[in-house]
């Protein structure tokens, strides 16, 4: 069976608009000023999330909100462990989108001096359902979980992994490439694309780079990691994913997926 597997890169110009604020007052700059190039928002296949990329010239805690109209109403940081500190390389995550839709969006950040810096309004439009992709069901969604090699502590369950919330994540405990997670699918189902969703760091590490999947023995992959699935054909009940190469460090996954369509 033939699966279109998409992504979509839009390239912000966050720096291209003066920020209306008022930097006079020595409390709120332009965000332009402090970013290194212009930030990149990377749109799920399913345009339901989108994660804005972008690096700043200093350590700074940042976060976008964003909205259709009107107030904002949403906001997204860093997932990254250290979010609370600051850092240079950010990436929030947009949850709870519609695909095909406007949306309004703000970046800001607190620099460690204490100084504000926001962006003016933007806009950016998530892809439309029809160019989405057709990844049929994710059977991994609610599965149970049976082993897993570690988890960095209970905000970082392996549930996390299996949850259908790209805004959690299963992080483990440093175990770097000896990283896995078992699943429990319930029955036996055949599977035809599977996916390993990284989590990531801001320092780079913790990023599975490609990951096997293990059914009864048999070894699938390795596959590249990220948010586009790879195909794959067996039937299979209990599946163990394990991270083959990555940069170190708390290795895990926002979601490990099992498709059928």
């Amino acid at each position: 069976m033939n699966h279109r597997f998409s992504i979509a890169i839009l390239v912000l110009g966050v720096g291209l608009a003066a920020c209306s604020t008022d930097e006079a007052a020595g409390t709120v700059a332009d965000f332009g000023d402090i970013v290194v190039t212009d930030p990149v928002l990377e749109f799920d296949p399913s345009g339901t999330t989108a994660t804005l990329i972008v690096s700043t010239t200093l350590n700074a805690v940042c976060a976008v909100t964003y909205g259709i109209d009107g107030p904002f109403g949403f906001i997204a940081t860093d997932s990254d462990m250290g979010a609370g500190s600051g850092h240079r390389d950010h990436r929030p995550m947009m949850t709870g989108l519609q695909p095909g839709t406007e949306y309004q969006y703000r970046l800001q950040g607190v620099a460690e001096d204490g100084l504000i810096y926001q962006s003016a309004v933007f806009t950016f439009t998530t892809p439309s359902a029809d160019t989405a992709g057709d990844f049929g069901s994710n059977l991994a969604v609610g599965a149970l979980v049976a082993d897993v090699s570690s988890e960095f502590s209970n905000d970082f369950s392996a549930e996390n992994a299996v949850d259908g919330d790209l805004s959690t994540q299963w992080s483990s405990k440093g175990d770097g490439d000896d990283a896995f997670i078992t699943i429990d699918l319930g029955e036996l189902l055949d599977v035809t694309a599977v996916g390993f969703r990284t989590r990531s760091m801001s320092d780079g590490s913790a990023t599975t780079e490609t990951f096997t999947v293990e059914v009864d023995g048999a070894v699938y992959g390795p596959f590249p990691a990220g948010i586009i699935p790879s195909e794959v054909s067996f039937r299979g009940r209990v599946l163990t994913y394990r991270v083959e190469t990555s940069s170190g460090g708390n290795t895990g996954a926002v979601e490990v997926e099992a498709f059928f369509g």
